[in-house]
């Protein structure tokens, strides 16, 4: 790793997210009453700095706000979290901002206006290079233009860090950066959109077929079902701490923040997804993205994960996880008992 353990660089979004709480979202034409507005900082990026320092990480941010009032609110936020912001630098116009919606069930909707982090240019990119040096792992999501990803991900591996990929929202990112990704990180309707697969598909399937596109590695997030983790030496599906849903804005963000930490300190993949899980599961206690987010002694406790075959072994699942099914009682006399004779 170029870094020392504990460092990461986060390339990506800042946003202001508006949030507001509806009993059900409105159809098209129709209006709907909604909470008390609140402003709570967010952006992919700006949240997996803030759950990746509040555990213990030493992060960089790279990324652009805009000299509207949001920005320096956004700047503040992360200098008060520790993050470090010599490279969030301010670009005329508005900041990035979020139009959020949040169901009684704690499910979320999102718009995001991109603002300044439109704005956040491969040459801006490689301005940082003193900090891609210093960086263990470098994280970067999609709210940033695609030609700014590229060139983190070339930096990244140019310094020898680890680099990781969020494919949210979900685009077409293209081999060459899927590639470098170790590990790409997606949801199920995330995954769905890259590997041309349906969105009930197994998480084993999915995982394959991304793999199979050359991601070097691979975690899809499963919402309260855990996460599955995959590589060349195998797999494992990672279950979620039970816990009561408040709101689930940003808990995808707290689960990349916590993994890019632990990836940052040298755990393995499958070990890293585990710790990242029960980061994710807290983050839906609690209201808004960063506000939710735990420190190290928050963190719920962990459930055994199930070690799987190689995702490039046949069939969905190794023999060993495949559910059993009760062999029927025998209702003939105890001679004829017995496994049925094979039809030749």
């Amino acid at each position: 790793m170029a870094g020392d353990p504990g460092t990461v660089l986060v390339v990506g979004s800042v946003n202001a997210d508006l949030v507001v709480g509806v009993e059900r979202r409105p159809g098209a034409g129709e209006t709907v009453l909604g909470s008390e507005l609140a402003t709570f900082p967010g952006g992919k990026g700006a949240n997996q700095a803030v759950a990746a320092a509040r555990l213990g990480a030493s992060v960089a941010f790279l990324g652009r706000v805009g000299t509207d009032s949001f920005g320096g609110f956004l700047r503040e936020t992360l200098q008060r979290e520790g993050v470090g912001v010599s490279q969030l630098r301010a670009e005329p116009g508005a900041s990035g901002v979020a139009l959020i919606t949040v169901d009684p069930a704690g499910d979320n909707a999102i718009i995001v206006a991109p603002g300044a982090n439109a704005r956040l240019t491969p040459a801006g990119v490689r301005e940082a290079a003193a900090l891609f040096e210093a960086s263990a792992v470098v994280t970067a999501q999609l709210e940033i233009p695609l030609e700014a990803v590229m060139a983190a991900a070339a930096l990244a591996a140019r310094a020898g860090a680890r680099f990781i990929l969020n494919v949210s929202p979900a685009r077409q990112a293209g081999d060459q950066l899927l590639a470098a990704a170790d590990p790409l990180v997606v949801n199920e309707h995330e995954a769905a959109f890259l590997a041309g697969t349906g969105e009930r598909d197994a998480p084993e399937r999915q995982a394959r077929a991304l793999l199979a596109l050359g991601a070097r590695s691979v975690v899809i997030t499963l919402g309260a079902g855990g996460a599955y983790a995959a590589d060349a030496s195998g797999a494992a599906l990672v279950p979620s701490p039970a816990v009561t849903v408040v709101d689930t804005t940003g808990a995808g963000d707290a689960f990349a923040g916590a993994l890019a930490w632990r990836l940052s300190l040298g755990d393995p993949l499958r070990a890293a997804t585990a710790f990242a899980a029960r980061v994710g599961a807290a983050a839906v206690t609690g209201r808004g993205a960063q506000g939710s987010y735990p420190t190290l002694d928050q963190v719920p406790a962990g459930r055994p994960l199930l070690t799987l075959a190689s995702p490039a072994a046949p069939g969905p699942f190794p023999r060993a996880a495949r559910p059993q099914r009760p062999r029927p009682r025998c209702r003939r006399r105890p001679a004829r008992c017995g496994p049925p004779r094979r039809e030749r």
